[in-house]
């Protein structure tokens, strides 16, 4: 029969309040979908409104306006605007969404305000309705957070809970908008949760899968940009990894010169409030210059994979994109960053397509748009899946994992952060987005307690117990304290001199109240036994066999929960090596006419 302990040490932790989450985030996605569509709709409408003076929300690309000059002033109108929003609504509308959804769930307890969930797709589908050079999928991923972050604060769940519905609702939604549910779940896992538990894992799948199966209801299905090419050569691997040294390199530029125009923002001598109208202005100024670089731009992104477009076209458009978004997203306007780097990988990569071997032109744009997102976003996997998703093309797959791949390790080895860390680090928030399982959640009671313990007799008085204990030789703040090999409570001094002096002769047995004493069992992790400890502000815990009996098997301190860290640093830091060990000849060949005094020879063994 299995043990209680045994029992308890499964590969996760069981809590029936999953099954109450994953409902929630079920509802949530539906939600989020919801909310997407109005927000592409809304979208739509401001295009209409800016670029064709019409109330429509037909699908139309604002570089079909026929406004000349006149198209730079729908811009700066939108910038001032979001403004206003930004300066009297919500400043945190201001951004492309993801460092936001970020800074809440590491550092506000995933707590977001309505005002959010409304504004923010509001001031998002006026700068991007303007024209301004952004995707929708920031904007929904807080959107979308803010609808799962509000409704785990109507049910009055917990920081952590609320924190799974948060980032159910947010890749809920940029499930919805480009129907990539596995790439956003992957989003929420690279980027987003911190953890991977079941409390969070669960919620954050069934949010995606139910926004995928919704998505067909209200904005259609099947892949954004459907494409098919051939599988890459042999040299693919090479080629593919050029590709992403390259794409690496656009990321590191892109975010480089990002932050350093947001730098000279923050110099100006005018309100912040004002910023997105000035950045507004170069937006126009492109957007007369090229105007397929304004608004969303799927449908350059479709004509860029398909090869549609000429050279001079897309080196223009590439160029325009890349200063306009700079500036614009430096400005602290409203949009998402997700289209406008599809479009710029997308662009390299036709650029670099005629020179790249081992396959055929149509695959390149795909290969170093994963690359671009991979390398900027730091989440390779998640941009090969979302590439995959978006096209549909197995035949790229692999091809679409090595180029992320080496793109991200190129952004690892040359910027300390990524687009999306960098701007909570300007806040004065510092992430390390490196994460494994904590030792102490791997290591349990009965691993690392001490067992031999010096305990104190529940029969001896409260005089002897100070005297023998509590003297000049005192070894420990607290002792258990036992009656027949079973636990009666802990005894510390404060506990003893709250004892008036006529009772000093009584049995310290006698002083301890019915309450139970805090203790730990065998089966328990680490973790669950450090937080009692900080809790509690105790330095040592009882361990008993269990909570029936209360018989005393050992006592857990401070310094026994860092024993799990030691292995940690063991792992991290000792260099295993070769040991030299010598073996004489005949253990390892046939006999042979070697002399006695012949040296013997060594061979080298793993350690």
């Amino acid at each position: 029969m299995m043990s209680e302990t045994s029992e308890h040490k499964g590969d996760f932790a069981r809590d029936v309040r999953l099954l109450r989450i994953s409902v929630i985030a079920a509802v949530g996605g539906v939600l989020s979908t919801v909310a997407a569509y109005f927000l592409l709709h809304l979208i739509r409408l401001f295009t209409n409104l800016f670029f064709f003076q019409t109330l429509s929300t037909a699908n139309q690309s604002p570089s079909r306006n026929t406004l000349g000059l006149i198209v730079i002033a729908a811009p700066v109108i939108g910038g001032l605007i979001v403004g206003l929003i930004a300066r009297f609504g919500s400043e945190q509308i201001r951004g492309h969404g993801i460092p936001e959804a970020i800074e809440a769930i590491l550092f506000g307890k995933s707590k977001m305000s309505p005002k959010v969930a409304i504004l923010k797709p509001l001031a998002s589908a006026i700068a991007i309705g303007s024209g301004g050079p952004f995707g929708a999928e920031g904007p929904i991923i807080m959107t979308g957070g803010a609808i799962g972050s509000l409704v785990a604060q109507y049910f009055h769940l917990s920081s952590a809970e609320r924190k799974a519905l948060l980032v159910a609702g947010a890749v809920a939604g940029m499930t919805a908008v480009f129907g990539t549910p596995v790439a956003a779940v992957l989003l929420a896992i690279e980027l987003l949760l911190f953890e991977l538990r079941p409390r969070s894992l669960l919620p954050v799948a069934i949010a995606c899968a139910v926004a995928g199966f919704t998505r067909p209801l209200l904005l259609g299905s099947g892949p954004l940009f459907p494409l098919h090419t051939i599988p890459l050569g042999p040299i693919g691997i090479v080629s593919s990894a050029i590709a992403g040294l390259i794409a690496g390199a656009l990321s590191w530029g892109l975010s480089t010169w990002l932050y350093k125009v947001e730098d000279l923002f923050g110099r100006l001598p005018i309100h912040w409030m004002w910023w997105p109208a000035l950045g507004a202005v170069a937006v126009g100024v492109g957007g007369y210059c090229q105007p397929r670089t304004l608004g969303v731009g799927y449908d350059v992104i479709g004509d860029m994979l398909q090869n549609h477009l000429a050279v001079q076209a897309v080196i223009a458009i590439v160029l325009v994109k890349a200063v306009i978004w700079v500036i614009a997203l430096a400005s602290g306007t409203s949009g998402g960053v997700l289209a406008p780097l599809l479009m710029m990988g997308a662009g390299v990569g036709a650029l670099a397509a005629p020179y790249m071997p081992g396959g055929e032109p149509a695959v390149w744009p795909l290969i170093f748009m994963a690359a671009t997102l991979g390398g900027m976003m730091r989440a390779p996997v998640m941009a090969a899946v979302f590439a995959f998703e978006l096209t549909g093309d197995a035949n790229a797959l692999l091809p679409l994992l090595a180029a992320a791949a080496v793109a991200y390790g190129f952004t690892v080895l040359v910027m300390r952060r990524s687009i999306l860390t960098e701007k909570i680090a300007r806040r004065g928030y510092h992430i390390y987005r490196e994460y494994s399982i904590d030792p102490l959640e791997r290591h349990f009671v009965d691993e690392v307690m001490t067992r031999t313990v010096e305990t104190i007799d529940a029969n001896k008085t409260v005089t002897d117990v100070l005297r023998d204990y509590f003297g000049s030789r005192q070894k420990y703040r607290a002792y258990p304290v036992v009656a027949a090999g079973v636990l009666v409570g802990m005894a510390d001094r404060a506990m003893l001199d709250r004892i008036p002096a006529e009772k000093t002769d009584s049995p310290l047995g006698a002083f301890f109240a019915q309450a139970r004493p805090d203790i730990a069992l065998p089966g328990e992790t680490c973790r669950n036994v450090a937080a009692r400890l900080a809790i509690t502000g105790l330095d040592r815990v009882p361990v008993v066999e269990d909570e029936k009996t209360f018989r005393l098997l050992g006592i857990v301190s401070r310094h026994d929960l860092v024993k799990p860290s030691l292995s940690v640093f063991t792992e991290e830091r000792e260099l295993e090596q070769l040991r030299r060990v010598w073996v004489p000849r005949s253990t390892r060949f046939a006999p042979t006419n070697r002399r006695q005094d012949e040296p013997k020879e060594h061979v080298d063994v793993g350690h």
